[in-house]
């Protein structure tokens, strides 16, 4: 018996960092937050599907201003099609608070496919490239620049 009260204390002590933990992490701030949920892949050949699932969140839920996406190449820097900045203005709503939602961006690599920009790599070579992402809301608030993994778009 005695046994098993020490594990109980033990796991008391344990399982509260954690619910600490777990209650910050879902804690809403007026800066919007931005994390990646997916990508739909890693690794492209011409005519392939780029798509970006960005999960962001925001305390006043005003997010309706600008989405800022930057293609960098790794391979080919400042190279004209290789790398780009682009604003897109994210659609009026009415806001809610502690708003969680997923922004959807996609790119035709070396492709013209309905409804999504075209983007390009090096052209003579494999281009390693990485995403930028960041969002300013309606008072101007900034998030942080989310940074994706390497993504090669082969030649």
């Amino acid at each position: 018996m005695k046994g098993f009260r020490m594990k109980t204390k033990i796991l008391i002590l344990f399982a509260i960092p954690v619910l600490f933990y777990a209650c910050k992490k879902d804690t809403y701030t007026t800066k919007p937050q931005l994390s990646v949920k997916s990508i739909s892949g890693t690794t492209l050949g011409a005519g392939s599907l780029l798509l970006f699932q960005i999960e962001f969140t925001d305390k006043e839920g005003d997010v309706q201003d600008t989405l800022w996406v930057q293609k960098i190449s790794r391979t080919c820097p400042g190279s004209g099609g290789a790398q780009f900045t682009s604003p897109y203005k994210v659609p009026n709503f009415t806001p809610t608070a502690n708003l969680k939602g997923i922004f959807e961006i996609g790119y035709g690599y070396n492709a013209n496919i309905q409804g999504y920009q075209t983007i390009t790599g090096c052209g003579f070579k494999n281009d390693t490239a990485y995403f930028r992402f960041w969002l300013k809301d309606k008072a101007k608030n900034v998030s942080d620049t989310l940074v994706t993994q390497n993504i090669v778009l082969l030649k």
